[in-house]
């Protein structure tokens, strides 16, 4: 495990991302390194460092479908940074997987188990992990879950990914009830991001139409340009996780962030 405070003395922003090798959290990543923050990037596939830019950056080669000693390890790893290194601290919670598209009867348990493993089981552990390990640190700590309009609106032949949504948006009410009276407690949003041009798009806007109704109407969003690029939102969400009044509303909209 590298030192916790390898990278300098100074105090800076931690933030830790889940599912950094493409798309979204890829963009997260490059664009916390920018602004000087010290990066922890977990995922199945870690990406070149010169692909990320320069800064502290420490990646972690994972399966968050398999969570349980993901979260043991981030837990240990949090509690050894030292606290005077740590100007505030960030969990993302990103990565997502989405099982073949079609009605539920259809799929594969094998798929399904593993889209609510890496959608909800890991946000869960890895939220209690961080809150566990960074309970003592007087600097503040955000939970910043990516969700998605689907996990507020069902649709048909998608039913791990809203569900893991939809828990996603619960978890971070919770987790802002719990921590409200708290003495520097966390603060937790759960936020829809929009529509990203990103390889879950590509996977429903491909799918067969038979099994999936919904499939012209992601092509359509393709087609029209209606989609968002992974690096607009990634400044979004940062924009966001900087505000003073973050965590007001422990669920959120990117298009309407009030």
């Amino acid at each position: 495990m590298t030192d916790p405070d390898s990278s300098g003395n100074h105090p800076r922003h931690v933030a830790i991302v889940t599912g950094a090798s493409r798309g979204v959290g890829l963009a997260l990543a490059r664009q916390l390194l920018a602004r000087g923050a010290r990066v922890l990037t977990l995922q199945r596939h870690p990406q070149a460092a010169a692909a990320l830019g320069d800064g502290p950056l420490e990646q972690w080669a994972c399966d968050l479908a398999d969570p349980p000693a993901v979260a043991q390890r981030l837990q240990a790893w949090i509690a050894a940074l030292p606290r005077e290194s740590v100007s505030a601290l960030s969990l993302i919670n990103n990565a997502a997987l989405m099982a073949p598209p079609g009605d539920l009867a259809t799929g594969s348990d094998a798929h399904l188990s593993a889209a609510m493993r890496v959608g909800l089981e890991a946000p869960l552990l890895l939220s209690a992990a961080f809150l566990r390990a960074s309970a003592d640190f007087m600097v503040p700590r955000r939970l910043l879950h990516i969700s998605s309009g689907l996990g507020r609106r069902a649709m048909a032949g998608a039913s791990s990914y809203c569900a893991s949504k939809a828990g996603l948006d619960h978890l971070s009410r919770v987790i802002a009830l719990e921590e409200a009276d708290k003495p520097h407690g966390a603060r937790s949003v759960s936020m829809a991001p929009g529509i990203i041009d990103t390889d879950m798009q590509v996977q429903l806007r491909s799918a067969d139409p038979a099994r999936f109704s919904a499939q012209g109407m992601f092509a359509g969003f393709h087609a029209n340009g209606q989609l968002d690029s992974p690096e607009g939102c990634a400044a979004k969400l940062l924009a966001y996780l900087e505000r003073p009044d973050f965590g007001s509303q422990a669920v959120a909209d990117l298009r309407d962030p009030g």
